[in-house]
């Protein structure tokens, strides 16, 4: 097959990198794409959001399957236009695509069907939703920009004055475009928060390995909310018990809803979930892979994910073979100084070699630009800097080793991903005889990255 992958992030990284792992795959392209894709991949200049080009891009190339990664295109329906060409697609339709591209809907879908989510309430007018927020008096409080906004759209208000300016500066402001316009206002949950993605055909749906993402921008939690600065895979809070509770009460009834609805899902379906003391809940649905977690659960796929994506399409997610490797993966981000407000680009990348790679480690480019041998940054988000290992702890001590190998002006990273995971997770130390049998099977299966 030739794969034509939409996108130009550390996401579509990840799934390139998987995708040419499989025995189905000849050729990849990627469009945008970005430095690190480009040596991996075929790239050319077509945006991401620029329907026709893909359109004319996939014709010209004779592409065998498109897959379309990010969010943006998904909301505008270039499913839809690929499709009614001819092409076999990864990825939700336009209706389907709304359980992201509208919060409204996702929480009124929640709501019609009993999905359990945070109670909330729905407002275009400013004057409204602060005098509902006075009423109300509690806090903090959890404001959403309707529409997509980058992973950004959501503003946790600690206090009155903090929604006041949260919810004038979505809809008065226009902080997040025509996004922001409308607004959801919803009770602050508690509990440890849990990324799952599924695969699913719209009948049957195949949740992935949980991950952990790091939204905030600094240490602690601390800082403004960006895209995600790290992850690690599996999440230790992500029990069996609750797995089992996430499956009949979320996951299955949500793809039934969608089906009910006329809008039925195709593709990848991102849970983003609330552990609370009554129960896992749902904060939020994507309607493709999560971007940093793809780049920890992906390597962790113990399958050919381009025969998955054809499944899928034909509606034969049933007969896939989905298994998972043992031991854990972790990703660091590596941005630029100032992310996720005001940075510069072009800053030159010491450390990586010709492939913009490093020893005992994958690093996936989410905003870089090859130039000549060199790679210059290009975005907020620059590396994920990702391994993988037998233990959590050992997986994060790879990731870290490779990060103090790569620096550029100004780099920034969070130095406790996977803190909060190491303790839930026992590392008693392993018997000798017991680790010898443990790196004999990551020697035959292959549990690290390979280079």
């Amino acid at each position: 097959m030739k794969i034509l992958v939409v996108g130009g992030g550390g996401r579509e990284h990840a799934i390139i990198m998987k995708l040419k792992e499989s025995r189905l795959v000849e050729k990849l392209y990627c469009t945008p794409g970005n430095g690190g894709i480009s040596k991996y991949a075929e790239c050319f200049s077509v945006s991401a959001t620029d329907i026709n080009g893909v359109v004319s891009l996939a014709k010209k190339l004779s592409v065998d399957m498109v897959v379309v990664a990010p969010d943006d295109p998904l909301v505008m329906g270039m499913v839809d236009a690929l499709r009614s060409e001819g092409f076999m697609t990864f990825g939700p339709t336009k209706a389907a695509a709304i359980i992201e591209g509208s919060k409204v809907f996702s929480k009124d879908l929640m709501k019609k069907y009993g999905i359990p989510t945070a109670y909330y309430e729905v407002f275009t007018d400013a004057d409204k939703a602060i005098a509902y927020l006075k009423k109300q008096n509690s806090y903090p409080a959890v404001i959403k920009a309707d529409g997509l906004a980058l992973g950004k759209g959501v503003i946790i208000a600690q206090n009155e004055d903090d929604a006041v300016e949260a919810v004038n500066s979505m809809i008065n402001g226009k902080k997040f475009g025509d996004s922001g316009l409308r607004i959801v206002i919803e009770e602050f949950l508690t509990g440890p928060e849990v990324s799952v993605l599924s695969f699913t055909d719209g009948e049957t749906i195949v949740p992935m390995i949980s991950s952990m993402d790091h939204k905030r921008a600094l240490d602690n939690d601390e800082g403004l909310n960006t895209g995600g600065m790290g992850t690690v895979a599996p999440n230790p809070y992500y029990t069996d018990d609750v797995a089992k509770e996430c499956m009949e009460k979320i996951f299955l009834p949500t793809i039934n809803a969608m089906k009910s609805e006329g809008r039925t899902f195709e593709g990848c379906l991102y849970f983003g979930l609330m552990i609370t003391p009554k129960g896992p809940k749902v904060i939020e649905y994507n309607c493709r892979f999560g971007d940093p977690e793809a780049q920890v659960v992906l390597p962790m796929l113990d399958g050919d994910l381009a025969d998955i994506m054809v499944k899928i399409y034909n509606h034969d997610l049933k007969s896939a073979d989905i298994r998972w490797k043992q031991g854990y993966c972790s990703c660091v981000i590596m941005a630029s100084g100032g992310y996720p407000e005001s940075y510069p680009k072009g800053l030159v990348i010491d450390g990586l070699d010709e492939n913009g790679q490093i020893d005992a480690a994958f690093v996936y480019h989410a905003g870089t630009k090859a130039e000549g041998s060199r790679f210059l940054t290009n975005g907020g988000r620059v590396l994920g800097v990702t391994c993988n290992a037998l233990t959590l702890q050992g997986a994060l001590d790879k990731s870290y080793a490779a990060v103090s190998k790569i620096s550029w002006d100004n780099v920034h990273f969070r130095k406790d991903i996977g803190a909060r995971a190491l303790k839930v997770i026992s590392n008693d130390p392993l018997d000798l005889d017991y680790k010898q049998d443990m790196e004999d099977y990551i020697e035959e299966n292959g549990v690290y990255l390979r280079q």
